[in-house]
C-alpha cells in the first residue's frame, strides 16, 4: 500500500504534541495585524497567545486570509515528489474558501502526476472538531486503512464531530463583521451570551441565547451531556481564548451533567479563529450524535 500524508490547515487547532504523536502536517491560514501578514502558527512562536488576545482587548482589529493556491501546490507537489499520496482535510467551506483553492490544485496535480492520488475532504468543521477528525484519520491510517478508506470514513462521520460553545463579549464578533452593531450593543447591555454550535452545513450559529456567563456554560454542558456518544475513539477537548478558569469550570459542569469523569484536554483558540471570536470564547469538541440541524438563512 502506498504511503500517504495527512495534512490539514491551522484551523484544526492541533498543537505540536498532537501533530507529532499522529504524524499530521498542516498549512497555515494567515492573519493581518498592523498591516503585516503572519502565518497562524499553532505553537504561538511569533507571539504568545496571551499577548495576542491582549492586543484584541486593546482594540486591535485583526483580519484573516485564506491559504493560497500557490501554497497548496508547493506543499502537495513536494509530498508527491517524495513518493506520497496526499489526503487533505480542510476547514469547513462555510467558514473559509481555502478548501476551494485546494480543489483547483488537486485537479491540476491529477493532470501533472496521474499516478499520484490527492484527495481533498471538506470537513464541514473547524477548530478542534476538525482536529478530532484529523486525529481519527491518522489512527485509521495506523491501522492500515487505505487513503480511500480513510477519506470515506471522514465523509461518512464528519458530522459526528460536535462543537458547542459560547462567547463572552459580542463586541469582538461585531468587529469581525459576524454580528450587527445593534446586536452587539443590546446583547452587551442585557448580558446575553449566545450558545454556538456547528451545523450540518459547516456553519457556526447561535442556536440559543442565555443571560449570564455561568448560565451559558451550564447550558453548553447540558447540550454536551445530551449528545456525546460512547465511542472507542472518543476525545474531549476544550479550547479557550484566554479564559482558562472558565474552561476548567466548563469541564466540571460537563462531567456533572454527563454523570461521569471525562478526560479533557485544554488548548488555546488558534490565531485565525481567535481574530473573529475574541477573548472569552469557549468551545468544547467531542464525538457525538450526528448533527442534522441547519441554521435558518436570513
Amino acid at each position: 500500500m502506498k504511503k500517504f500524508i495527512i495534512v490539514t490547515d491551522s484551523s484544526c487547532n492541533l498543537e505540536e504534541s498532537f501533530r507529532k504523536q499522529f504524524d499530521i502536517e498542516y498549512l497555515s491560514l494567515l492573519y493581518v495585524l498592523d498591516g503585516k501578514t503572519y502565518e497562524a502558527d499553532l505553537d504561538w512562536k511569533t507571539i504568545s497567545a496571551k499577548e495576542y488576545y491582549e492586543l484584541i482587548r486593546q482594540g486591535n482589529v485583526i483580519k484573516t486570509a485564506q491559504i493560497t493556491q500557490v501554497t497548496y501546490k508547493q506543499a502537495f507537489e513536494n509530498w508527491i515528489k517524495q513518493g506520497y499520496d496526499v489526503l487533505y482535510v480542510g476547514c469547513s467551506s462555510s467558514i473559509s474558501a481555502s478548501i476551494k483553492s485546494s480543489y483547483v490544485v488537486r485537479d491540476e496535480l491529477k493532470k501533472e502526476y496521474p499516478e499520484a492520488k490527492v484527495i481533498c475532504v471538506d470537513s464541514l468543521r473547524a477548530c478542534y472538531a476538525l482536529g478530532l477528525l484529523v486525529i481519527r484519520a491518522a489512527e485509521l491510517r495506523a491501522e492500515g486503512k487505505t487513503i480511500e478508506e480513510v477519506a470515506a470514513w471522514l465523509e461518512e462521520n464528519k458530522l459526528t464531530a460536535n462543537m458547542e460553545g459560547s462567547v463572552d463579549k459580542l463586541v469582538y464578533l461585531k468587529r469581525a463583521g459576524r454580528v450587527s452593531a445593534a446586536s452587539a450593543f443590546f446583547g452587551g447591555l442585557l448580558n446575553i451570551k449566545p450558545i454556538i454550535m456547528a451545523d450540518a452545513r459547516g456553519a457556526n450559529f447561535a442556536v440559543e441565547k442565555v443571560k449570564g456567563r455561568r448560565a451559558s456554560l451550564e447550558r453548553v454542558a447540558e447540550r454536551v451531556a445530551a449528545t456525546i456518544e460512547d465511542v472507542p475513539y472518543q476525545r474531549v477537548i476544550i479550547s479557550h481564548a484566554d479564559c482558562l478558569e472558565d474552561a476548567q469550570l466548563l469541564k466540571q459542569l460537563v462531567c456533572e451533567k454527563a454523570g461521569k469523569e471525562l478526560d479533557v484536554h485544554f488548548g488555546w483558540v488558534e490565531p485565525a479563529v481567535g481574530a473573529s471570536v475574541g477573548p472569552g470564547m469557549l468551545g468544547i469538541y467531542y464525538f457525538g450524535k450526528k448533527v442534522t440541524v441547519n441554521a435558518i438563512e436570513e
